[in-house]
């Protein structure tokens, strides 16, 4: 697929400034509109072959801007695939009952749904962003941010998903008019918020949809110069594919993440990643190798000290954790349980879906070791934090220990655990 050019964008926007033109009057010579131009200059969208053409001759660039098209390999096709998207707009719905729907949009979509019934507004002129205004904008969307991946520990995605996706848009269009290096940390920032989303989203259950938002996360960081998270991506779909269990195509995937070049703390989460997909495909000796790369990686700071944290930022030592989770996989439950004690009660009774996470595997070790009542105690005091969550993943873990409780029916523990566990298994995608 084509690439959004962020070095084309770069050199359109200084020569539309060198010749005077504003994004309007450019949109006027060279009929594309206003919206895609500036998403084009913002390296968020890629630039078809034709639109480098009218533009490089617009500002008589001499060909330089169809070379730079060409040398990339970017130009998008000028009409959409069937279904597509053009001008990418993004809608939300919120009812009074406390749903909400979210979906993208093309402009023409909007028109032709009665766009004059929405109700609508805009960011008025496209003059730049002061510094202190952009400083305080990144100082107050950090602090914010921190505030809602802690109450996202306590709350169901569907709370948080339509601030986040409006902080997202916000930012994202901000930075079309913030100078540099303002203009990079608004969308360095808004590629962590978008990551963000993809994660909850995937908590509700809609795995197609969270890619998605990973993938916006990643055009949002390359458009920064941040090409970095490209790599957290490729462990973002390992993710799903381990709650698919496929053992192969977890591994590919975070080994492809572990390139050198990337930052020390994703090629170690990718390592961590990879070590779950050995431990699906039963490989003991190859998912210790990963674990041991993963701590090696995970010890070295790298980094702005302000920027959010990439990854979980609840497990004081996430090696270990996993470590115990990949040992239930690898058939070793009386072990798994026992790290995995050890590991949660060095985690803030705050960090409810952590507690959550780890606790049902816990839970689920136990029973799968025999220790039904100790697993059925467990697993009580977690479902008030279960309801709460309401987690897809968390609940792919419930059903396994449902099916584990199960073969001791009779036993009086599971019977009067049955009734409530049976209702919050039946998660249903929101």
């Amino acid at each position: 697929m084509p690439q959004p050019s962020f070095e084309f964008g770069e050199e359109l926007r200084k020569r539309r400034l060198d010749a005077g033109l504003s994004l309007t009057a450019l949109s006027s010579a060279v009929h594309y509109s206003k919206a895609q131009l500036s998403k084009v200059e913002r390296g968020i969208k890629a630039p078809s072959r034709d639109l480098a053409r009218l533009c490089d001759a617009a500002l008589r660039a001499g060909g330089a801007l169809i070379a730079l098209v060409a040398a990339s390999g970017a130009g998008t096709p000028d009409e959409p695939a069937e279904g597509g998207i053009d001008e990418e707009e993004w809608t939300m719905q919120l009812s009074p009952d406390g749903s909400g729907r979210f979906q993208t949009l093309g402009r023409r979509q909007v028109v032709a749904a009665g766009a004059a019934s929405l109700m609508r507004w805009q960011t008025g002129g496209a003059g730049p962003v002061p510094q202190a205004t952009g400083a305080g904008m990144l100082e107050a969307s950090r602090s914010l941010f921190t505030h809602y991946r802690r109450l996202g520990q306590s709350v169901e995605p569907g709370v948080l998903l339509p601030g986040l996706i409006a902080q997202t848009h916000t930012l994202r269009e901000l930075s079309a008019h913030a100078d540099s290096p303002a203009r990079g940390e608004l969308l360095a920032l808004g590629s962590r918020y978008a990551e963000y989303v993809g994660w909850l989203v995937q908590e509700t259950g809609d795995e197609q949809a969270a890619l998605w938002w990973t993938q916006r996360a990643v055009d949002l960081a390359a458009a920064g110069g941040d090409r970095a998270l490209a790599g957290y991506a490729l462990v973002r779909r390992a993710l799903v594919t381990m709650y698919q269990d496929d053992a192969e195509q977890t591994v590919a995937l975070a080994q492809r993440a572990q390139c050198g070049t990337l930052p020390p703390r994703i090629r170690g989460l990718a390592a961590q990643r990879e070590a779950q997909g050995h431990a699906l495909a039963g490989d003991r000796d190859a998912c210790q190798r990963a674990l041991d790369e993963a701590r090696l990686l995970l010890a070295r700071q790298d980094g702005d000290a302000d920027a959010p944290v990439i990854g979980p930022m609840h497990l004081p030592d996430s090696v270990s954790m996993v470590t115990g989770w990949c040992l239930f996989d690898l058939g070793r439950p009386r072990e798994a349980a026992e790290e995995l004690n050890r590991q949660l009660a060095a985690v803030s009774p705050d960090a409810v879906r952590t507690q959550v996470r780890y606790g049902v595997r816990r839970a689920l070790a136990y029973a799968a070791d025999g220790e039904i009542d100790h697993a059925c105690t467990l697993t009580t005091s977690l479902l008030d934090g279960v309801a709460a969550v309401r987690s897809a993943t968390v609940t792919i873990d419930l059903r396994r220990l449902a099916r584990v409780l199960a073969r001791h029916s009779n036993h009086a523990p599971v019977r009067q655990l049955a009734p409530r566990l049976g209702t919050l298994t039946r998660f249903t995608h929101s």
